[in-house]
């Protein structure tokens, strides 16, 4: 384990509640609790919860499963192990077996648990999702994958993406061939994948109307130009593209490092809005 993934599970305990939480998940190994039940035990608001449980889930202290239409949250011991032996893996002068019980902390030798790293889920909306959903999708796919899982939706999806917006994501080095348009119909359901983060690129004053993804996310919007509004040459648009395309590089590389296991959730979402406007292409 390297200094900085250590400070980060660190961080991510530093706080009382998530104490208690992770106090109340040993209690049940691997069998684990749902997020209704945990929050009942704690008395937490399901929005709390949520931000506390995600922060544990990206320092790899807790895994997430889903069994029908609830998410099962359980300790992961290996994480736990491998965090505490950081600190413990150098006594006396290497041989930490000569410590006595502290030695218990160390992970054994085995392969037993793959080890991962856990990631968030980003939803990027648009009407149309076919263009500006769709390039912040396969950038943020392309350039944080591992930490990050990302999808894209539109209110009134088009029959395929923008084919100027794939032709300049292939020059630019990205797989276009999983990319397609579809409504945000498909992440509402119990069997779709939880967002921790919900954005929205279109204009949000021509009357977009979001729906609904619960407590859970942290939603914002980062209006953006509609490529569909692009006038001019070939070489132009295709200006016009990259000037998008770098817009939203430069958020995304500023969203995705936000140190997200030390912000509390208000101060999180000032963040993530701050985005909107403090990068400049």
């Amino acid at each position: 384990m390297e200094t900085l993934n250590a400070a980060t599970g660190f961080a991510a305990l530093s706080q009382p509640t998530r104490i208690d939480l992770m106090r109340l998940l040993a209690t049940h190994g691997a069998t684990g609790l749902p997020a209704g039940v945990i929050a009942r035990e704690l008395g937490l608001p399901a929005s709390t919860l949520s931000f506390h449980l995600s922060a544990l889930e990206h320092a790899g202290l807790i895994a997430a499963t889903r069994q029908g239409r609830h998410v099962i949250y359980a300790v992961r011991i290996f994480g736990l192990r491998q965090l505490f032996a950081f600190l413990t893996e150098t006594c006396c002068g290497g041989r930490p077996e000569l410590c006595g019980d502290l030695a218990r902390l160390l992970p054994e030798e085995t392969n037993l648990e793959d080890v991962m790293t856990p990631t968030f889920n980003v939803l990027f909306l648009c009407t149309h999702n076919s263009a500006r959903s769709i390039m912040a999708e396969a950038i943020l796919e392309k350039f944080a994958a591992g930490k990050f899982n990302a999808y894209s939706a539109g209110s009134h999806p088009a029959s395929a993406p923008n084919p100027e917006v794939l032709e300049r994501l292939v020059k630019l080095g990205h797989d276009v061939s999983q990319l397609r348009s579809k409504s945000w119909n498909e992440f509402m359901g119990p069997e779709a994948p939880r967002m921790d983060f919900v954005i929205a690129l279109c204009d949000t004053t021509m009357g977009q109307v979001c729906p609904d993804f619960g407590d859970h996310p942290v939603t914002s919007a980062w209006p953006l130009p509609d490529p569909s509004k692009f006038t001019g040459t070939d070489v132009e648009r295709a200006a016009l593209l990259n000037e998008l395309y770098g817009m939203i590089r430069r958020r995304l590389d500023s969203f995705t490092n936000l140190p997200f296991s030390s912000l509390d959730k208000m101060t999180l979402q000032m963040r993530i809005d701050e985005l909107a406007s403090a990068v400049r292409a």
